[in-house]
């Protein structure tokens, strides 16, 4: 099956441009063009999974670093408090489809 790459994707792929501000062998950390709060981050895995329904067991390491990531990213950015969000499904608000995690501070 031949997908068109997501934006995420081409991101990673440095296809486009973004303001990435962390990047490992797992994930890379971006600005969210349309931010909703004053810190508004985007945890990308680099592998291309498009949904939370499309997880796999093979998955819960690339989840689980992401997960340990966002303390660390928000306190980088000076932030005490934060929120997450995972958009899953268009029914759930999703629009780019390969998993993200929103991480949202004021």
């Amino acid at each position: 099956m031949n997908q068109e790459k997501s934006i995420f994707s081409k991101i990673i792929d440095r296809e486009i441009p973004a303001d990435i501000i962390h990047e490992d062998e797992k994930c890379i950390v971006i600005h969210d063009i349309n931010p909703r709060a004053r810190i508004h981050l985007l945890v990308i895995p680099k592998k291309p999974i498009p949904t939370l329904f499309d997880l796999g067991p093979e998955d819960k390491d690339i989840m689980a670093h992401m997960m340990l990531l966002l303390p660390q990213l928000a306190t980088a950015q000076g932030l005490d408090g934060f929120r997450t969000q995972i958009n899953t499904g268009e029914s759930g608000g999703q629009e780019v489809f390969h998993i993200h995690i929103h991480l949202l501070g004021n």
